[in-house]
């Protein structure tokens, strides 16, 4: 059975359905937009072990890059695709999408693509793009802390810009309202199930207080809590982060399994304990996502298949290929900079 019937259907009843190995652009009938997961298999066949093993050592001494690491390929991928834009530093030329909204003093995880390029430049020099550096860490973070496996799609080029503009405006918020949140993914070619099960990737890491402050002293502008936030779980993020002050004070977006990667997420946001405002809307403001989120509550198997799935389709946003863009020999500037 074709996993976008067993998707549709999954929509349709919430049935329950058997863990698969995710082949997600095969299955879904299209050659993943011209990417395909042997693309280095001649050209670099240890590069996918390159990579798995860097992550697990840098997983190992700190089990929060995990997150750190997924995060910068959703960074990436909403910014003008797929092309490792986000890791370029400023230069004569870059205006860096470090320096944006999203990314300041919170993206990290560059030092570990770096480790990677560099052992993957001593293998295989000029072979492996940045690109697929950020495709292959997510999976294999994903995997780490106890996440679904799937076939990461291979033979992204790396881009010859950035666009901070594009990381402030496309990168969706914590405080986004549901709508604005969907039209970002809407962009990307995401649907509404992409939205919610990429926002299951918040079963693992950390927020900042910054990012969650208004749910706990204004969040309609009236000096109130936000109702939609159970009242013991507030008092206990107050404790941590004051009306002013503590900006970087850091935060679980999973409180009860902050280092794994499951589905409760999910069953947090049933019981009104998502940390983020972007979290808690997809119960509360939509009888579709708030189908999805129980229906993943229910279901750590389909949660964990719609994930991979999305993964792949979110890793398929504008690749470059071909002749298009580079392969950089160092992930944070251009080829002869």
């Amino acid at each position: 059975m074709a996993a976008a019937s067993t998707r549709g259907r999954c929509l349709a009843l919430l049935c329950l359905v058997f863990p698969v190995v995710i082949l997600a652009g095969a299955a879904r009938g299209h050659p993943w937009g011209g990417l395909f997961p042997p693309f280095y298999d001649h050209s670099c066949p240890q590069a996918k072990e390159i990579v798995r093993s860097v992550v697990a050592q840098a997983v190992a001494r700190e089990t929060r890059m995990a997150a750190s690491l997924v995060r910068l390929h959703f960074h990436d991928c909403f910014v003008q695709g797929c092309d490792a834009s986000l890791l370029l530093d400023n230069s004569s030329s870059i205006v860096s999408e470090k320096g944006s909204n999203p990314n300041s003093n919170s993206a990290r995880g560059f030092e570990v693509i770096d480790e990677i390029k560099v052992a993957l430049e001593t293998a295989c020099p000029g072979t492996v793009s940045c690109a697929d550096i950020l495709a292959l860490a997510a999976r294999d973070s994903t995997v780490l802390v106890g996440g679904p496996y799937w076939d990461v799609p291979l033979g992204r080029r790396d881009s010859l810009g950035a666009s901070i503009q594009g990381s402030n405006n496309d990168i969706p918020a914590p405080n986004n309202t549901l709508p604005t949140i969907a039209t970002k993914f809407r962009r990307q070619g995401l649907d509404v199930v992409d939205l919610v099960a990429l926002s299951g990737a918040h079963t693992i890491g950390l927020s900042r207080c910054t990012s969650f402050r208004q749910r706990l002293y204004n969040q309609s502008g009236n000096g109130m809590a936000d109702a939609t936030l159970d009242a013991s779980y507030a008092a206990h993020l107050r404790q941590g982060c004051p009306r002013s002050g503590g900006d970087d004070n850091l935060f679980p977006l999973d409180f009860v399994s902050p280092a794994r990667f499951d589905n409760f997420y999910f069953k947090n946001l049933l019981v009104g304990k998502g940390l983020l405002s972007s979290d808690e809307v997809l119960l509360t403001k939509s009888a579709e996502t708030a189908a999805l989120v129980k229906a993943y509550a229910d279901d750590v198997d389909l949660f964990f298949q719609h994930f991979a799935q999305s993964m792949v389709k979110m890793g398929n946003i504008s690749p470059l290929t071909g002749a298009q863009g580079e392969i950089r020999k160092n992930c944070r500037r251009l080829n002869g900079n």
